[in-house]
């Protein structure tokens, strides 16, 4: 098959789909991968490792997606490339489509085979192509966070370990799952006082098991919210439902409660946010007040760190890739559950349930749809 690398054009967005060594194993599997100039260059990845890799190097997007059958990228398509991409064309990328009523219009129109990254399951219910970037995410929140209390930011004017005479700052996160982890991983390294919230009994005790007495868990149907959130000085919003709108755990009323300079991170902006006050920013603008309390909304934070992110990305999404490629989209997707899971928009019609529910789409059963 022939496969395309279109160079990211989100905003700040410079992560890219594929490594010079994904390549390699594509091109080893008899496929041909066409690389936009420069796509990688951003990331660390140079043209010339491509071309060494058995790529080749494409001068338009345009041309990528002319002449590819599938597509791989690392953020949802904007405007400009859902104008490019062709009927029956297979798009293999982060989607968030219940968040994003326009693109999910444009694909249907597209008629092209939609698979998103964070819709595709494993045996145990997990994410496996969503938890790389969530681990990144998660990890960056709480550094992210930490920067965002300091007065020069607009925040508390608090350092989250604190110091001697100085109490560490209280850091709240909202959903125990891979960014709920891995952001108490960088806040207890950071000796913060942190909070857990989830609604699972057991996933609580799981962390537990991980954290001991440095996190203290809280099982959100238990709990008082609007005191966990007024005595916060950093709320990390993680909560997430596969690839349904979050919902709103922190209100508008409640941020009246929170102290001026608190900070919160919402991780799950790419879904909606599960803040109600919470609207999408970017690396280069990254945060807004409201009510005195810095949000901080970066859509694709692993962006920022895009080496990082791209080679921990891939090591999730080749394996998938490569059984696409060589099996075709029909075979790869109906011999394997979890990766027809993935399948968001099939030729112009919704086969994920959520995203229908979220605009009121028919669902398309994609079994029966292959």
């Amino acid at each position: 098959m022939r496969i395309g690398v279109p160079k990211e054009i989100k905003p700040q967005e410079n992560r890219i789909g594929l490594t010079p060594e994904s390549v390699k194993t594509l091109v080893s599997e008899g496929h041909e991968v066409l690389v936009e100039n420069n796509g990688g260059f951003e990331a660390g990845f140079e043209n010339d490792q491509y071309i060494k890799a058995g790529a080749k190097i494409i001068d338009k997007a345009a041309d990528i997606f002319n002449d590819s059958e599938i597509i791989v990228k690392v953020k949802e398509p904007q405007k400009v490339e859902v104008d490019m991409i062709k009927e029956n064309q297979i798009v293999y990328t982060y989607l968030h489509l219940a968040a994003a009523k326009e693109l999910t219009e444009g694909l249907i129109k597209s008629k092209s085979i939609n698979i998103a990254y964070e819709t595709v399951t494993d045996d145990n219910g997990r994410l496996p192509l969503l938890a790389p970037m969530s681990a990144v995410a998660g990890r960056m929140s709480v550094q992210a966070g930490a920067h965002c209390l300091e007065k020069n930011q607009k925040g508390r004017g608090i350092l989250l370990g604190g110091a001697p005479g100085g109490e560490p700052a209280t850091v709240l996160i909202l959903g125990g799952g891979v960014v709920g982890e891995n952001a108490a991983i960088i806040a207890t390294g950071m000796k913060a006082k942190v909070h857990i919230v989830d609604k699972s009994e057991l996933r609580l005790k799981q962390l537990v098991a991980m954290f001991g007495d440095k996190i203290i868990p809280e099982q959100s149907d238990k709990v008082d919210l609007n005191k966990l959130v007024a005595d916060s000085d950093l709320i990390v919003g993680g909560v997430l439902i596969p690839g349904a709108e979050a919902p709103k755990l922190v209100s508008k009323d409640m941020l009246k409660l929170m102290k001026r300079g608190s900070v919160i991170v919402d991780v799950a902006i790419d879904q909606g946010g599960c803040v109600e006050t919470s609207k999408p920013t970017t690396h280069g603008d990254p945060t807004y007040i409201v009510d005195d309390v810095v949000h901080y909304c970066v859509a694709n934070m692993p962006g920022g760190v895009p080496r990082t992110s791209t080679l921990a990305l891939n090591k999730a999404t080749l394996p998938y890739l490569v059984k696409l490629a060589n099996k075709g989209y029909q075979k790869a997707l109906t011999e394997d559950k979890n990766f027809l899971a993935g399948l968001n928009i099939f030729k112009g019609q919704v086969t994920y349930k959520a995203v229908a529910d979220a605009f009121n789409y028919e669902f398309a059963n994609p079994t029966k749809l292959l």
